[in-house]
C-alpha cells in the first residue's frame, strides 16, 4: 500500500501563486493610479462642457445647496436666449461632489486659508480631481467586480486592461462627467448581479435602488442604463443569472423615481424640471458642433471603438460567437452593453465615445475568453503565453493612449478626430 502523498508542497505552491498574484494586483493598481493622476494629456485648454461645470460649481459654492433652484432658473433664463443647447445643472451629483471637494481642499480653514486661489480656478481643479479620483475608483471596482464573477486569472487580466485603457485614462485627465458616471453605472451593475444571487439580502437590494437614484441625478444617460437593466431582468427568465423577485422589480422602478423626485426638489418643481429638459433636448438639434460630430449610423460606436481599442473589440466580438447558456457572466455583461447600445446608437446628434466609458470593463471580460483560448494552444506554456498576451495587449492600449491623447492630441472623442490622429484622414 502506497503512503499518502504529502499535500504540503501543493499548499505552499498555491500560497506562492496567491502571493505573486496579489503583488501583481498592487503593482497594476499603483501604475493605473499613476497614469490617471499624473498629467499626460497634451490638450490643456478649457473645454466647452468643462467651463459650464466650473460655472455651476462656482455658483453652488456661493448660493448654497438650499438655493439650487436659483441655479436651475439661471440656466433656463440663459438657455432661452441661446439658439443652441448647453448642458443643464441637473447633472447634480458631479457638480455637488466637486463643490464639496472644493470646500474641503480649497476653501476649508483646516486645510487651506479661506480665499486662496481664484474661485473659478479652484472649481475647475475640484472637478478635475473628482473625475480623476472616481476614475481610480472605477479601476478598483472593475477588479473587485471581476473577482466576484469568478476566475482569479481573468480578474487580474481585467485589472491590467482597465489600468491601461485609453478612454479610462483620458477621462481622468479632464473635468468631465463621463468617467464619474461610469463609476456609478458599473457599481450599480455589480449591485444588480449581487442582488440576483442573494435576492433576500435587504442591504444589497436597497443599495441597488440607491445606485439607480444616484445615476439619475448624475446624468440623463441613466435612461440607457435603466433600459439595459430591464433587458437583463427580462432575459433572466431564459438565462437564469439569479432570482428576480417582485421586490427587485419594485426597486428597479423605485430607484430612478427617487432620483427624479430629488431632481424635482433641486429644480424647484416638476414644471421647472420638465422645462429644463425640454429646452436642453430641443435646442441640441441646432448646436453646430453636435450636428457635425454627434451623428452617424447605428454602428458608429463600433467604428470608434475599433479605432481606439481594435484588438480588445475584435476579441470581445469573437467571444460573442462562443456564448452558450453556461457562460452566464458573459451573457450578463453582453446584455448590459447591448441594452444600452440599443438606445445610444439611435440618439440624433448625441453620439460620443465618451459615453461608452461604462462599457470598458464588460468588454475586457469578453476579450479575455478568446485570449485564454488562444493561449491554450501552447500546451504546458499556456500560462506564460496568456501572461505575455495580456502584457502585450496592455502595452498596445497604452500606446493607443499615447498616439491619440498625447501625440495628436485629442480632447473630444469623435470620429473625425480619431481618424486624423491615426493618420487615416490627413
Amino acid at each position: 500500500m502506497l503512503p499518502p502523498s504529502d499535500p504540503t508542497p501543493i499548499k505552499t505552491c498555491a500560497r506562492t501563486h496567491d502571493l505573486l498574484r496579489w503583488i501583481a494586483v498592487i503593482l497594476i493598481l499603483v501604475t493605473g493610479f499613476a497614469l490617471r493622476i499624473y498629467p499626460t494629456a497634451r490638450f490643456t485648454g478649457l473645454g466647452f462642457d468643462e467651463n459650464l461645470y466650473r460655472t455651476y460649481v462656482t455658483m453652488l459654492s456661493k448660493v448654497g445647496l438650499t438655493n439650487y433652484p436659483d441655479i436651475v432658473e439661471a440656466y433656463n433664463r440663459q438657455q432661452r436666449t441661446l439658439t443652441y443647447s448647453i448642458l443643464p445643472p441637473t447633472r447634480f451629483l458631479y457638480i455637488y461632489t466637486a463643490s464639496l471637494w472644493k470646500q474641503a481642499f480649497y476653501d476649508s480653514h483646516l486645510l487651506k486659508p479661506v480665499g486662496t486661489g481664484d474661485p473659478k480656478t479652484t472649481s475647475l481643479r475640484a472637478l478635475h480631481e473628482v473625475a480623476c479620483f472616481f476614475s481610480c475608483l472605477t479601476l478598483l471596482i472593475a477588479f473587485l467586480f471581476a473577482r466576484r464573477l469568478g476566475n482569479k486569472t481573468r480578474a487580474l487580466a481585467v485589472l491590467g486592461f482597465m489600468a491601461f485603457a485609453p478612454t479610462q485614462i483620458h477621462m481622468a485627465q479632464h473635468a468631465l462627467v463621463d468617467g464619474f458616471f461610469a463609476f456609478w453605472a458599473l457599481t450599480t451593475l455589480w449591485l444588480l448581479w449581487e442582488t440576483l444571487q442573494k435576492p433576500d439580502h435587504l442591504f444589497l437590494s436597497v443599495a441597488y435602488a440607491f445606485g439607480l437614484a444616484l445615476l439619475v441625478i448624475t446624468k440623463e444617460n441613466a435612461f440607457f442604463v435603466f433600459i439595459a437593466f430591464l433587458v437583463i431582468l427580462i432575459s433572466n427568465r431564459w438565462l437564469a443569472f439569479g432570482t428576480v423577485t417582485p421586490r427587485l422589480w419594485l426597486l428597479t422602478f423605485a430607484g430612478p423615481l427617487l432620483g427624479v423626485v430629488i431632481l424635482v426638489f433641486l429644480a424647484g418643481g416638476l414644471t421647472e424640471l420638465i422645462g429644463t429638459y425640454q429646452q436642453s433636448i430641443s435646442k441640441n438639434f441646432t448646436l453646430p458642433y453636435a450636428i457635425k460630430t454627434g451623428d452617424g449610423p447605428w454602428f458608429r460606436y463600433l467604428v470608434d471603438l475599433m479605432l481606439v481599442n481594435p484588438i480588445m473589440l475584435i476579441l470581445a466580438i469573437g467571444e460573442l460567437f462562443r456564448l452558450n447558456r453556461t457562460k452566464k457572466t458573459e451573457w450578463y455583461l453582453t446584455l448590459f452593453i447591448a441594452g444600452s447600445y440599443l438606445i445610444m446608437c439611435n440618439l440624433k446628434y448625441g453620439m460620443n465615445l465618451r459615453y461608452t466609458n461604462m462599457w470598458d470593463m464588460p468588454l475586457c471580460i469578453l476579450a479575455f475568453g478568446p485570449l485564454a483560448t488562444i493561449s491554450g494552444y501552447f500546451g504546458r506554456r499556456k500560462d506564460l503565453a496568456l501572461a505575455l498576451g495580456v502584457v502585450a495587449l496592455c502595452a498596445f492600449e497604452l500606446h493607443q493612449y499615447w498616439i491619440l491623447m498625447v501625440q495628436y492630441p485629442m480632447y473630444e472623442l469623435v470620429s473625425e478626430g480619431l481618424l486624423r490622429a491615426l493618420f487615416i484622414l490627413k
